[in-house]
């Protein structure tokens, strides 16, 4: 797909409608395109906002092939990692465009695909690592890293089946977990070695059909169960720090080629001042930590995204001074959707505390109208302005303490 003067509406189909979606989607309505938002579920979040939506089986390629088939969309939008990704692959051989590239959106799908190009195809600075296919063969491949290591299924989502693992009598429990947490099919996680990291950032990277890479400020935030809990902008690098991310994400986004927003994470390991920059994870796609976008500059990371794929024009990403965002989740003791049920068939949420979260300066919050919860999930965010990090920063927290999830069946 290249810039030109193809008229308005397209039709845009997300593949994928959760809460980022759904920025997606509001993005593409804002420029006059048409929305089909599909997921496994009904009730998704985008769906709330799109002309269309369908729900289907996301890993079953007849059906991906079928639905995209039906609509004929201008672009495809793939937001999730679970989907048949062969599929993707024929329809761009039938004319229709994926974002970035089915190819791009395939070796990102798996972290031993990314990883690897990353690491050995690119000879970019990684975590040390091994690949393994059962307990006994992650016992023997984490040893030589040195406890503790860090142990992911190579396929999942949101920190899903990730642990950490201090001593070989806690490897049968991460195998378990890593299993339980993956998507897809096939038994493999990769387990890489533990970094000490000073902080980790994001690095909102915007590659166009026509003109240069640019890049976002970058983003700090901070996981907790493998999943983001909150991000902050801009995140305070230094100068050589800040080109060798910038270095490091556009080798890889060239590679995967395409046009759309990546996500490219970097840990910043050693002495201050003076730190390392690792390269971690990309995602092809708007990221979760980029929700901080919405407060913290001209253009969000979803009108980034819309802007590449539709190939219009960026002249400016600026920020408008220190943002941050903190996650508003469900509780623990949460009852989701049981297994062999489907979503949306788990607990339903109400909030309480939206006029104490709002009563915070420079503060929004956004509730993402998911239909069900499970522990710990992501059911909002508050995102807020302050005159230096430490108060935008306050300001969310404040925000998102302040409102309480509540369900019942």
């Amino acid at each position: 797909m290249t810039a030109g003067p193809t008229p308005f509406p397209r039709t845009v189909m997300l593949l994928g409608s959760g809460e980022l979606g759904k920025e997606v989607a509001i993005a593409a309505q804002r420029l006059g395109c048409r929305v089909i938002a599909v997921d496994r579920y009904a009730g998704a979040p985008a769906m709330a906002v799109a002309q269309a939506s369908e729900v289907i089986a996301m890993t079953d390629a007849d059906a991906l092939r079928e639905v995209v088939r039906r609509h004929r969309p201008d672009v495809v939008i793939p937001e999730i990692e679970a989907l048949a990704v062969d599929a993707l692959a024929g329809l761009e051989g039938e004319g229709i465009t994926v974002i970035p590239t089915a190819r791009a959106t395939a070796v990102t799908m798996n972290r031993d695909r990314i990883r690897d190009l990353a690491a050995t195809g690119l000879g970019l600075r990684t975590a040390r690592f091994a690949y393994a296919e059962s307990a006994a063969e992650l016992a023997a491949a984490a040893a030589p890293l040195g406890w503790p290591v860090v142990v992911k299924p190579v396929m999942s989502s949101s920190g899903k089946g990730q642990s950490v693992v201090r001593g070989p009598e806690q490897i049968e429990a991460a195998w378990a977990a890593a299993m339980a947490g993956a998507r897809g099919a096939g038994e493999r996680v990769i387990v890489e070695e533990f970094l000490r990291f000073s902080l980790e950032i994001t690095l909102l990277t915007v590659r166009q059909w026509q003109g240069p890479t640019l890049f976002c400020p970058p983003i700090g935030h901070i996981q907790e169960r493998g999943d983001y809990q909150c991000s902050w902008q801009p995140a305070r690098l230094g100068t050589d720090q800040l080109a060798a991310a910038q270095a490091m994400a556009k080798a890889v986004t060239d590679d995967l080629g395409g046009a759309g927003l990546f996500g490219v994470e970097f840990f910043l390991c050693g002495e201050p001042g003076a730190e390392e920059v690792v390269f971690s994870e990309l995602s092809p796609r708007p990221h979760d930590t980029g929700l901080v976008t919405l407060v913290g500059q001209n253009l969000s990371e979803f009108e980034l995204h819309l802007r590449a794929v539709l190939g219009l024009p960026i002249p400016e990403i600026r920020s408008l001074g220190p943002a941050a965002s903190r996650v508003i989740l469900a509780g623990p003791e949460a009852v989701g959707a049981a297994d062999g049920e489907k979503p949306g068939s788990g607990e339903a949420p109400s909030f309480l505390g939206l006029e104490r979260a709002l009563a915070v300066p420079d503060t929004q919050v956004l509730l993402f109208g998911k239909p069900d919860v499970r522990p710990w999930r992501r059911m909002g965010v508050a995102l807020a302005r302050g005159d230096d990090e430490a108060e935008a920063r306050s300001r969310a927290d404040g925000a998102a303490a302040a409102v309480q999830v509540r369900t019942s069946r």
